[in-house]
């Protein structure tokens, strides 16, 4: 499975002019590219080559970076040509795609730029990369990750890297291929995990991610966006600018601790993990106005490609289950009714009496769902029969017996 890996460059004065100056030139190039295949209705990468590459290499590129810059706009286009056939960007003649559709895709000057190992080598003992720029290829930048990191990229890296800067700082993203765990394909049982908002995520084991701090964070952000949007002076945009991620950090890393925990109990119980089918839940609820900020902000997304990714490599069943009546329905004696959720914490079965945290009760309904889609999806291991068919045909191989030879008749006997 492909991993990213993200190191920090520490280039010295000199050379962040020109890994920033390169990352301009590249994406201003790109932006050119962008434009002539937007002429020429989009033609194939080989096609879009014999138009660009000669100025490319005008324009101070070396070979590979022209290659790599070219490939860069046909996959954008690409992916444009993806989200417009899945309905991403609205239907046709909506406002958003007839703009996506109008003018050619562009580029931002810090826009990431792909680097093969050709233009890009490392030096893992030193923590240093020869990387080329512009300007000649600068050697012996040093770089700064972690020893998990520097383990990933010394055992696993294959591939492109990218070079991208952010927030004045430089990075490289370097892509690792890292064998897959053995799947275990007769698991104990299965964890069922609620996502929510309140709660981020309670699990069938008694495990819950309570969300008060993180909505009390987005909370804090969005009032204080709003004080510095409504100041507008030039160092309260700076302060916008410098605080624009942060709330998606924070998020990305509570994302991380509560998926890791659930994949690793997983892991040590023999379990395997059941999620919801949340996809188009957000074009499927109506919504209050005073809803809509939180319900928009609800990472659900993010936190299921973590648990899906981590459970990939640690080797655990990964199932999605339909999430109708999970939240209505009892999880003791399966009885179904709108009622039986008393408010957003409280479930109380109009059938039977069971009481019980919501959450709770949701999380076991789709433990039992994700046996189910299990057992009905996983391969048969009946030992194989053979069928009347094949008995026929095998009699049919065998020589045929002779027919016993008639008694002689003999008038007086019966």
């Amino acid at each position: 499975m492909k991993v990213v890996v993200q190191v920090k460059l520490l280039p010295d004065v000199d050379a962040v002019a020109a890994l920033r100056s390169t990352l301009h030139v590249v994406n201003e190039a790109a932006c050119w590219v962008s434009g002539v295949a937007f002429e020429r209705g989009v033609p194939r990468e080989y096609e879009l080559r014999k138009h660009t590459y000669a100025e490319l290499k005008a324009r101070g590129l070396g070979a590979q970076a022209a290659q790599h810059t070219i490939k860069k706009v046909r996959d954008a286009y690409t992916t444009l040509k993806a989200n417009i056939r899945a309905g991403n960007l609205g239907r046709p003649g909506s406002k958003r795609r007839d703009k996506a559709e109008s003018k050619p895709i562009a580029f931002r000057p810090e826009a990431a730029q792909p680097y093969d190992d050709r233009c890009l080598s490392w030096q893992l003992d030193r923590k240093a990369v020869s990387i080329w720029t512009t300007a000649g290829r600068l050697k012996g930048v040093r770089f700064a990750c972690s020893a998990d990191a520097l383990r990933m990229l010394r055992e696993h890296r294959k591939g492109e890297s990218d070079l991208v800067e952010r927030d004045g700082e430089f990075y490289l993203i370097a892509t690792c291929d890292v064998p897959e765990a053995p799947l275990n394909d007769n698991p104990a049982s299965f964890i069922g995990v609620d996502l929510g908002i309140a709660n981020i995520a309670t699990a069938s084991t008694g495990y819950r991610a309570a969300g008060r701090g993180l909505n009390r964070h987005r909370k804090r952000q969005a009032d204080l966006r709003r004080k510095l949007q409504a100041k507008g002076t030039k160092s309260a945009k700076r302060l916008l600018k410098k605080r624009s991620r942060k709330e998606a950090r924070h998020t990305a890393n509570i994302n991380h601790i509560v998926s890791k925990t659930v994949v690793t109990t997983a892991e040590r119980t023999g379990c395997g993990i059941a999620l919801e089918d949340l996809t188009g839940i957000r074009d499927r609820v109506r919504l209050r106005k005073d809803q809509r900020t939180t319900v928009h902000s609800w990472s659900f997304h993010q936190l299921g490609q973590y648990i899906a990714y981590k459970a990939k490599r640690a080797g655990v069943p990964l199932v999605y289950v339909d999430p109708a009546y999970t939240s209505q329905q009892c999880s003791q004696c399966h009885h179904i009714d709108r009622k039986n959720r008393v408010d957003q914490a409280t479930f109380a079965c109009r059938s039977c009496g069971t009481v019980m945290h919501a959450d709770d009760n949701a999380s076991h309904n789709i433990a039992r769902k994700g046996e189910s889609v299990w057992t009905a999806g996983r391969e048969s291991r009946v030992p194989a029969t053979t069928t009347r068919v094949a008995q026929t045909w095998e009699a049919s191989r065998q020589p045929a017996a002779p027919y016993p030879q008639a008694r002689p008749f003999t008038a007086g006997t019966s």
